[in-house]
């Protein structure tokens, strides 16, 4: 078989995960704070004895996220916030300190203030932020969280802290497994320790950040990409057909 079958299927192979990735932010589409994650690839000249010049392969580079805002929704949740332009929330993961645009707050059942997945959200002085039961809280455009207690009158409230909001090097940040985006580790494998809190960084209580993914870009990405592996199919079964005619040819009794 020819070998430009392999340069196909090596095409072909690259396709199938950048529509993996399409598939992805087209299901996230709806995610509040999701970033896009883009599919990046590089053509590399094929190299070795008998390799023409032509012989071009792909390689998959490190996948990078698309950090355009989303649109700002207003929702009227007294727990949801939402970053207002550049900035990050800092909350703790198991490895250290992560960061989302995701704002949608809950407190567990410890009291303890947390993001959608249960994860502590942290506050400036890289502490966990413990709610009173029942208590009804306020967020400040500088992330000072107070709060009110049932029952208690309006002049009675405590300030119980302020959320930690971070301006890290977006070109930097790397997307985990949960989501969540993270500096880059240490030479020693080391989890990067925990940035210093940008005093300009604002949000927006009672409005969440939505998904930067465009449904009708990322239908269209799927459909082209289809399209692209469809012919890269093609190319194979060309080149299989012309294996098995060559072999016809120079079998036994020609």
């Amino acid at each position: 078989m020819d070998r430009y079958v392999y340069t196909a299927m090596n095409g072909a192979s690259r396709t199938l995960e950048k529509q993996a990735v399409i598939s992805n932010n087209m299901a996230n589409a709806n995610t509040p704070g999701f970033r896009e994650q883009l599919a990046i690839h590089r053509a590399v000249p094929i190299v070795g004895d008998n390799t023409m010049d032509s012989r071009i392969g792909v390689v998959s580079l490190t996948p990078r996220n698309n950090f355009a805002l989303g649109n700002i929704q207003s929702t009227g949740r007294e727990l949801d916030v939402a970053v207002a332009g550049p900035g990050w929330l800092a909350v703790q993961a198991a490895d250290g300190e992560a960061y989302t645009r995701n704002g949608g707050l809950q407190v567990g059942a410890d009291g303890v203030l947390q993001n959608y997945r249960g994860q502590p959200v942290l506050s400036a002085d890289n502490a966990v932020i413990e709610v009173p039961e029942g208590a009804s809280l306020t967020f400040a455009s500088d992330g000072t969280i107070t709060a009110l207690g049932a029952g208690d009158p309006p002049n009675n409230v405590m300030v119980l802290g302020q959320l930690k909001l971070v301006n890290p090097p977006e070109d930097q940040l790397l997307l985990g497994a949960d989501g969540l985006f993270r500096m880059p580790a240490g030479e020693d494998g080391e989890a990067a320790a925990p940035l210093p809190a940008d005093p300009l960084v604002r949000i927006t209580s009672g409005a969440i950040e939505g998904s930067n993914v465009s449904p009708v870009e990322a239908m269209v990405g799927m459909i082209d990409n289809a399209r692209r592996f469809e012919m890269q199919m093609k190319v194979i079964q060309h080149a299989d057909s012309n294996a098995q005619r060559a072999n016809a040819l120079l079998g036994p009794g020609n």
